[in-house]
């Protein structure tokens, strides 16, 4: 098996379609048993007298090793999940949870740490290389290495159960998800359904050998029917089906049941909180980020809900009034997002799908590409003759001067046995090897945008133009590094509630008029985005920006609460309707388990963290308002930007990086204003 395992092969970029499931658990042993070898060894040479080489260089090699097996597993299981592949997943979590636990638990390990920050050569070392080993022995003492031998062999358990519980979660979500399916042969049930997404539902439904439309729950399905489907009762079902998903509610009820975990999970993580010496996880989570105390954050997300909520309750009675002006007098959830659109329509003579049409996928990619080519200095041209897990997957390369700097995988659009939602990962990232090579950075940048129907290109809602350039921006963090040391090498020890200022920061020139001129072009006539039309997208710009506020501040105070209060009898549903009571100025139906599907936090890595997103968006909001002021495609302002937080990753703390750009700490005047919700943008 070894000699044929392409996993335990040497490769620059992924044999994507020769690994298959059976390879994952053999080279996964292998290589921990390797790795712990290699460790002891070590030790052995490096315990009295460490060097930066013998001890964090030699460590990155293992890691690097370990990572070039995991990575591209762990993304084949979020982008092409089976049965088979998820069961080889599955089996090798508590394997990997096990093995940096015992690292994180290593004496010697931690002592040769400290040894090395101790000794004479750490003062010469470079900013990078003080931050990492400042890092390394907090990370030390989160691994619980002071607990006695019985508390950090729990600690072990209830890590080792997380990474089970959490997968189970997004398992279970994806299952659901793909569980329901409504078949539709009479077209006049579709009335108002653009043609567009109707072609999406006939092609569902051909794939599944129906004569019709089939709708799914797959974000594309479900938003067309919310947003324009004339037919309430068939929004009131899709919208029961869908935020239902994985709960003891809705079509589904009680298969794939996310509940039971939600609360194991709460409970492990509650547990794990109090074992390291903090109150709650809450507390926990705040020891690695930027944000200084749970009273500090709870402070700013409900300043923020004040300032917020008389804008949110305005437009909440603005579409109240319009829908009762057209026969509705009770407005409920699943009418929200379809009189959204007519308001929107009515008021700005503008339509999400009038837009589309200005948006074709490869000319947002070029404009896109100008962009940061302008900014940063940098060139991006596409690959081809590469190994790809779907034949929609594209491969970019990110060029200076002439010289290599990183590659991007893009996979954008939706289809079955991928999990929903966009994001970045490292694939690979910037270091210096042992050997002196320099190991260039790769980044997988994953959408699930509307594909391409037939005699049209992949045609771009302005709302997922702005996804697509959020997740641009995480991989820009990642790619643009000039950091040689892995552990702060593009977001790589970046404090996760600074982690969304690049990505955020991107979204702006989504809005701005120079760069909507460069992304956008009619699919049929390449004409460019008529006045008229960038006008009444920049009125529209901050339609029901109240509304969104509130809701993203409902999530963060939910998750944050919710992690904060654990054990004080309430349950999941009862802090959620707590933090409803404040903030949130419409209810959503009783059935609504809308927890059961947050993944960022039962599954990814937001726990007691999604606050990050709003945390961000003032620093991103403050950053970009210097390119207000000295030109919105200056070079100049684009390459300040770029040394001092692209290049720099988690080498300094996110503020002295901030600081460093913007002349000053953030204020959160820029986010209030481009969000409309200030005295001034009113």
């Amino acid at each position: 098996m070894t000699a044929h395992n392409p996993l335990l092969q040497a490769f620059d970029l992924p044999p994507y379609s020769l690994i298959k499931p059976e390879h994952v658990e053999p080279a996964i042993t292998q290589i921990l048993a390797d790795n712990r070898a290699a460790i002891a060894e070590l030790l052995e040479q490096q315990a009295a007298n460490p060097s930066w080489d013998g001890l964090v260089l030699a460590l990155d090699e293992l890691g690097a090793r370990l990572g070039q097996a995991w990575s591209p597993v762990s993304h084949l299981n979020a982008v092409c999940n089976n049965a088979e592949l998820r069961a080889a997943y599955e089996a090798c979590l508590p394997k990997l949870s096990e093995y940096w636990t015992e690292i994180g638990q290593n004496q010697t390990l931690c002592q040769a740490y400290k040894t090395l920050a101790a000794s004479p050569a750490a003062a010469g070392f470079e900013v990078a290389q003080k931050t990492i080993l400042e890092h390394a022995l907090r990370d030390f003492r989160l691994s619980g290495i002071d607990l006695p031998a019985e508390q950090q062999k729990r600690y072990g358990e209830i890590q080792m159960k997380l990474s089970e519980l959490t997968s189970s979660f997004s398992n279970q979500l994806l299952d659901a998800t793909q569980a329901w399916t409504k078949h539709i042969s009479d077209e006049a049930l579709l009335a108002g359904i653009t043609d567009s997404a109707k072609a999406q539902m006939r092609q569902a439904a051909e794939a599944k050998g129906l004569d019709g439309w089939l709708i799914s729950l797959e974000f594309p399905s479900y938003y067309a029917v919310m947003t324009y489907a004339d037919d309430r009762a068939l929004r009131e079902e899709v919208y029961a089906a869908y935020c239902t998903r994985a709960s003891d509610q809705g079509p589904n009820a009680g298969q794939f049941d996310n509940g039971p975990l939600m609360a194991e999970i709460l409970d492990l993580r509650q547990e794990l909180a109090h074992l390291l010496g903090f109150a709650h996880y809450s507390e926990l989570s705040l020891a690695s980020k930027m944000a200084e105390s749970t009273e500090q954050v709870l402070h700013f997300l409900r300043d923020l809900a004040v300032r917020s909520k008389p804008f949110a309750e305005q437009d909440l009675a603005e579409l109240k009034a319009f829908a009762a002006a057209q026969g509705v007098s009770a407005l409920h959830s699943w009418d929200v997002g379809y009189y959204s659109e007519k308001l929107r329509q009515s008021r700005y003579n503008l339509s999400q799908e009038e837009v589309r049409a200005w948006f074709p996928i490869d000319k947002v990619l070029s404009g896109l590409f100008a962009i940061v080519e302008k900014l940063y200095g940098i060139q991006i041209r596409e690959l081809s003759g590469f190994d790809s897990w779907h034949p929609d997957v594209r491969l970019f390369e990110i060029e200076e001067n002439g010289k290599h700097v990183g590659r991007f995988f893009f996979d954008l659009y939706a289809r079955a046995n991928k999990r929903g939602g966009a994001w970045m990962d490292g694939a690979r990232d910037k270091r210096r090897a042992a050997d002196g090579t320099l190991i260039s950075p790769v980044a997988n940048l994953v959408c699930n945008f509307t594909p391409a129907s037939p005699g049209k290109p992949a045609l771009l809602t302005h709302d997922e133009v702005t996804t697509l350039f959020h997740e641009f921006g995480h991989g820009l963090h990642h790619l643009l590094t000039r950091v040689e040391h892995a552990g702060a090498s593009g977001i790589n020890g970046v404090a996760w509630d600074a982690v969304e200022l690049p990505s955020q920061f991107m979204e702006n020139w989504c809005w701005e008029p120079e760069g909507l001129a460069l992304i956008s072009g009619h699919y049929e006539s390449g004409e460019p985005l008529p006045q008229d039309l960038l006008d009444k997208m920049l009125a529209a710009k901050n339609f029901q920006s109240g509304l969104m506020m509130v809701r993203q501040i409902e999530f963060s105070l939910f998750d944050f609460e919710l992690h904060a209060s654990h054990g004080d009898g309430r349950s999941v549903l009862d802090v959620l309707e707590s933090i409803r009571d404040e903030v949130s100025v419409m209810r959503p139906p009783a059935y609504n388990r809308f927890a059961n599907s947050f993944a960022h936090i039962f599954a990814g890595g937001y726990a007691a963290g999604y606050y990050s997103y709003k945390w961000a968006e003032v620093l991103s909001a403050d950053a970009f308002s210097r390119f207000e002021e000295e030109g919105v495609l200056n070079p100049a302002t684009g390459r300040a930007f770029r040394e001092a937080i692209l290049a720099r990753g988690g080498s300094q703390e996110p503020m002295a990086l901030f600081v460093d750009f913007r002349g000053r700490e953030p204020s959160i005047d820029a986010l209030l204003r481009h969000s409309g919700l200030s005295q001034e943008a009113a």
